[in-house]
């Protein structure tokens, strides 16, 4: 096995410059990254798992409580077999044809199978606590990240003059602390698209996993190739505007109207700049431009690029998201919701009204009862008033 990873997959002039050999890393100057170290990634993104479990379960839960998250109370579909196989096995919103046959099959009407689907809908629904939990450990996550990755690129030289990425490129000796970066962050991406299928799916769900997976890339091909530096300052971008974003979906969950809103100007601004002004124009630039300067074109500079392209089109995506956000606020005052929205229309909760406590119905029934009474007597006394006045002018007509 090995022997055929080095014939068809680690052969030099893939992943090296032209003239440069892996026999010409020589371990003694220091650590060289290694593919094999990449191994270590996937107990990492295990132990990322775990820990969100207990993370999400001992504080974030607590947390969302104190913020005053609330969850909405939803009628819930009533047990019906077959349409339960349905709704799993085949469609979660049928058509006309479809409910039409349903409605033969369990003798129900075509409006009531229409509603028990709208109910069975906005049962699966996410609720606001667990999309406060998930928005709460990539907050604690990023934050620690963006703060550990910062400290750790002041003190280098290419934080400051992005040439230094590639001179003595590719033997350049990594530091233990970039290297437990890279681990991280590729074991934290690496658990999030392996939770991709639990976690809330919103309307850009694909482009999540797109993202996911050109990231899981860029970064363990980076780090075989040696971008170690490039990667570092890749890595920060992200992580300086990802925190803000998921600290504004927290305050949303719990409405807190003011701070999310005001969480939401500042992480636009900044993923505005950083994503659209610092990225293309320092690193993509650095990577596509400056590099040529240091060693000739090979297949990881074309591979490499190709990645940092396919992110910056999801950054245009999303700031196209985003400013049609700013756009409604600026009109509206306030950040109506999220353009990133988990998936489930939100027709089903505007045409089936959320379940109420049982005081609030009760409440509402009686004032219910008081109005119909009332409408009750007046059409009584219209009837009454109307037979008077026929019995009067009977005489007359006769």
């Amino acid at each position: 096995m090995e022997a055929l990873l080095n014939e068809w997959l680690w052969q030099d002039r893939y992943w090296l410059p032209p003239g440069i050999h892996w026999q010409d890393m020589d371990m003694s100057d220091g650590h060289y990254p290694l593919p094999r170290d990449l191994v270590y990634t996937l107990p990492v993104a295990f132990a990322f798992i775990a820990l969100r479990y207990v993370f999400e379960r001992v504080m974030a839960v607590p947390l969302s409580k104190h913020l005053g998250v609330k969850d909405r109370i939803r009628i819930r579909a009533a047990p019906i077999p077959k349409l339960e196989n349905f709704y799993k096995q085949y469609n979660r919103q049928p058509s006309q044809s479809e409910l039409a046959s349903l409605g033969k099959l369990c003798g129900l009407s075509q409006s009531k199978i229409q509603s028990w689907f709208r109910h069975r809908r906005n049962q699966d629904r996410p609720t606001n606590t667990k999309k406060f939990c998930e928005a709460s450990w990539r907050f604690v996550f990023y934050l620690a990240a963006f703060t550990a990755g910062l400290g750790s690129l002041l003190d280098s030289p290419w934080f400051w003059d992005q040439r230094e990425c590639w001179r003595d490129f590719p033997k350049q000796v990594v530091t233990n602390a970039h290297s437990w970066y890279y681990t991280l962050e590729l074991g934290f991406y690496l658990s999030l698209l392996l939770c991709v299928s639990v976690d809330v799916k919103r309307k850009d769900f694909k482009e999540q996993v797109i993202h996911h997976i050109a990231t899981i890339f860029l970064i363990g091909f980076s780090y075989c190739a040696n971008y170690v530096r490039i990667g570092t300052l890749v890595m920060l971008v992200h992580d300086s505007s990802d925190f803000l974003l998921e600290s504004a979906k927290m305050f949303h969950y719990a409405e807190w109207t003011k701070t999310c809103d005001s969480l939401f100007v500042i992480f636009s601004l900044v993923f505005l700049i950083t994503r659209l002004v610092v990225f293309p124009c320092r690193i993509i630039h650095t990577t596509l431009v400056l590099s040529l300067d240091f060693f000739e074109p090979f297949f990881g500079y074309y591979f490499f690029n190709a990645l940092l392209l396919v992110l910056q089109a999801l950054h245009i995506f999303w700031a196209y998201l985003i400013l049609r956000m700013i756009c409604k606020f600026m009109f509206n005052g306030k950040v109506e919701r999220d353009e990133r929205s988990d998936e489930e229309s939100e027709a089903d909760e505007d045409e089936e009204p959320e379940e109420e406590d049982e005081s609030s119905w009760e409440q509402r029934k009686g004032a219910i009862n008081s109005k119909l009474a009332s409408l009750a007597n007046n059409c009584v006394l219209n009837n009454l008033t109307n037979q008077r006045n026929l019995n009067s002018r009977l005489p007359k007509a006769r």
